[in-house]
């Protein structure tokens, strides 16, 4: 789109063309991820070299999450949709900043943030419900169990459910108790 009028100025920008910065959105992605570490991130690009999941998806870029992240573009990032569950949790981009910015960590609040709302892809939910009554993020299987000792390994040992649930459970303060 030019901008430029006959007059070679350069015209107003129309309203939806403005972006906005929100920051109660900024805030509190803050409080659930070290204090403000997205503001440090100068978009060099660092994160993006080594990322497995920009490797296999054209829609995932933790530089372009940083940016949403940055303008507080929250509607672009907590969403049914969203590229977040992309994110492998590798580390990859975390170990490679020169910020010290800790995208992952900014990625894996974001994701709490979506399942505080209720936005989690089925596959997700699944793993969530397979760990909460196993205590693993996989069904143990005999095959599994074949396997382990064909490795000479030992078997799995059982997980104690009881210190899970207690994990697990809102603690008293976030009940409202």
């Amino acid at each position: 789109m030019n901008r430029m009028s006959s007059e070679n100025n350069l015209d107003k920008p129309k309203e939806d063309e403005i972006v906005r910065i929100d920051f109660a959105f900024r805030k509190e992605l803050a409080e659930k991820v070290e204090g403000n570490l997205a503001s440090f991130c100068y978009q060099c690009g660092a994160c993006v070299g080594d990322c497995p999941a920009t490797f296999y998806s054209d829609d995932f870029n933790p530089r372009e999450i940083m940016l949403k992240v940055l303008y507080g573009l929250e509607k672009e990032l907590i969403g049914e949709d969203s590229v977040l569950w992309l994110c492998t949790n590798c580390y990859n981009c975390t170990e490679r900043c020169p910020q010290d910015v800790k995208p992952v960590e900014v990625i894996i609040s974001l994701k709490n943030m979506l399942a505080d709302r209720g936005i989690v892809p089925k596959t997700v939910s699944r793993i969530i419900d397979t760990f909460e009554k196993t205590g693993r993020t996989v069904q143990l299987s005999s095959a599994v169990t074949k396997e382990r000792a064909k490795l000479g390994l030992k078997p799995l040992e059982e997980i104690p459910m009881d210190e899970i649930h207690k994990l697990l459970a809102p603690a008293e303060e976030d009940s409202g108790k």
